[in-house]
């Protein structure tokens, strides 16, 4: 049991992946000499030199076509985007190449690549660092969507993703990067990568969440609990295949549900998992599946940008609101 950030635990996950494959590959910009805008690979071109760890051009959508170059010869990409707003450029990469290829080839094809997107808001950045793009590729199919939320996912999850023979967007919360930390037990039996997960019971109302957002709601069920009302927490993990069936579960106990993300609410995840619990818990619902989101605007400058993110008290207001139907 090793006690480490969850930027600790990505650079550990990664330097597994790699030593048990020779053919894991990771690029982006500055990934090798930095190690990463966030030190997320820090020493590993030091210990794997610099063919496996590579530093590429300012150039997403080229850093990207390369990769899938790669996939198709056999090895296993792991492509780095700096920041969030930066995967635009590459945008036409990932979504007629990435994810179509085993489709347009017929199954003869795979490309076993992840890319990883250092998401969401809260670090007091400029235009293009904050966002949170998942719903694009959630809406795309051929690609996987996962999203870790603390340091033993983390560490698991990148090597799952890598090991996975699907493109994987794999998704990290850069405001818990150095923030969160945690006992993580590398020899520890691993959750499977596309399985949502309850973190905390609870039986009066039911918070889903991912990434970031899934500590913001522990503690609001923590204050909720101060004040005599039981909130169940639900680590999404999985965006792209969605697993719902611990949600299902829970909401048909509690009977209401509010979803929290950073992202826009306008056809975000959070209006899929409304939809579609809505569709099978309808007798069970005591009040509408509940929204607390960004709001629908490019992303604020840093100085209002506490007034953008959900915060304790933008959720507790929506969990007093169900209780008022």
């Amino acid at each position: 049991m090793t006690t480490m950030t969850l930027a600790k635990a990505l650079n550990a996950g990664l330097r597994k992946a790699m030593e048990d494959d020779d053919k894991v590959v990771i690029m982006g910009e500055d990934v090798g000499t930095l190690g990463g805008v966030f030190r997320i690979t820090d020493g590993l071109q030091k210990d794997f030199g610099d063919a496996r760890v590579i530093d590429t051009p300012l150039a997403e959508s080229g850093i990207v076509g390369t990769a899938v170059g790669l996939a198709m010869r056999g090895y296993r990409p792991v492509v780095e985007i700096q920041f969030d707003g930066f995967v635009y450029p590459a945008y036409d990469q990932i979504v007629c190449q990435v994810a179509r290829f085993h489709f347009r080839s017929r199954g003869r094809v795979r490309i076993p690549m992840v890319i990883r997107i250092p998401f969401g808001g809260g670090i007091g950045a400029v235009e293009h660092h904050s966002e949170s793009p998942e719903a694009q590729f959630v809406h795309t199919p051929g690609l996987k969507v996962v999203a870790c939320s603390n340091p033993a996912d983390a560490y698991v999850m990148i090597q799952q993703a890598i090991h996975a023979d699907d493109p994987v967007i794999f998704l990290e919360p850069k405001r818990l990067y150095h923030s969160a930390k945690a006992d993580v037990d590398e020899s520890a039996p691993a959750a499977p990568l596309w399985q949502s997960r309850v973190v905390r019971p609870g039986s009066d109302a039911t918070l889903v969440a991912y990434g970031p957002t899934v500590s913001t709601c522990l503690d609001a069920a923590t204050v909720a609990a101060e004040e005599g009302r039981s909130l169940e927490v639900i680590d999404l993990r999985t965006l792209s295949p969605l697993d719902l069936v611990p949600v299902h579960e829970s909401v048909r106990r509690t009977g209401r549900l509010v979803v929290v993300h950073e992202a826009h609410l306008t056809l975000g995840v959070g209006a899929e998992i409304a939809a579609r619990v809505t569709e099978e818990c309808f007798h069970s619902l005591e009040a509408p599946v509940l929204r607390v989101g960004g709001f629908d605007t490019p992303y604020p400058p840093a100085r209002i940008e506490e007034a953008f993110l959900p915060d304790l008290d933008r959720i507790l207001d929506a969990v007093d609101r169900t209780f008022g139907f």
